[in-house]
C-alpha cells in the first residue's frame, strides 16, 4: 500500500499560488530570477517581482536632495525600471505583479509576503562578510521571521554543474 504522495500529483491546497520573488539589483538577481520561474511553471504558481528599498532612517531626506527629485523618488523610479525589465524576463503565465517598498529590506520582504498571503518567498543569498556574521543577512532573516516557506538561491560556483 502506498501512502506518500507523488511529487506529479501533489494535493491542489499544497500547490502554491503566489510567490514573492525579492530582487536587489546584484549580480545574483538573474539566478533568484531563474530559479523562481523554474518553480513557478511547476505549479502554475504566479510571481510577484519585489524591490525593497532600505534608507538609513536617521539622514533626513533633504540631505540628499540636490535636484527637484528627492534620493527615495529617485530610488523608487530606478527600482520601478528595473522590475519592469526582469518582468519581460517572466513568462506571461507566470506574471503575476511587481512591487516598491521602502524600509528595513528584510521586513519589507517578511510584511509584504504576509500581507499577499505568499505562499513562498524567493530570494538571493550573499557571502558572509564578518558584519554580516554579527548581524545577519537580509536572507537570514527572512528565513527566520517570515511566515512561509522561504527558498534561498545561491549563485553557482565557478565551474560547477549548472
Amino acid at each position: 500500500m502506498q501512502t506518500g504522495v507523488s511529487a506529479g500529483a501533489l494535493p491542489k491546497e499544497v500547490m502554491m499560488k503566489k510567490i514573492l520573488v525579492a530582487l536587489d539589483g546584484s549580480p545574483r538577481a538573474p539566478f533568484v530570477l531563474t530559479k523562481a520561474v523554474e518553480t513557478a511553471r511547476v505549479d502554475g504558481s504566479r510571481l510577484v517581482l519585489l524591490r525593497a528599498i532600505g534608507l538609513p532612517a536617521d539622514v533626513p531626506q533633504h540631505f540628499w536632495q540636490s535636484t527637484d527629485e528627492s534620493l527615495l523618488e529617485l530610488l523608487e523610479r530606478n527600482s520601478r525600471t528595473y522590475l519592469a525589465e526582469c518582468e519581460e524576463l517572466v513568462p506571461r503565465e507566470t506574471r503575476g505583479d511587481t512591487m516598491v517598498v521602502v524600509g528595513s529590506p528584510w521586513q519589507s520582504i517578511c510584511e509584504t509576503a504576509r500581507q499577499l498571503h505568499a505562499d513562498l518567498v524567493i530570494i538571493g543569498s550573499h557571502g558572509y562578510s564578518g558584519f554580516d556574521r554579527v548581524l545577519g543577512t537580509t536572507a537570514a532573516k527572512v528565513v527566520n521571521h517570515a511566515t512561509c516557506s522561504v527558498l534561498v538561491v545561491r549563485e553557482p560556483m565557478a565551474g560547477a554543474p549548472t
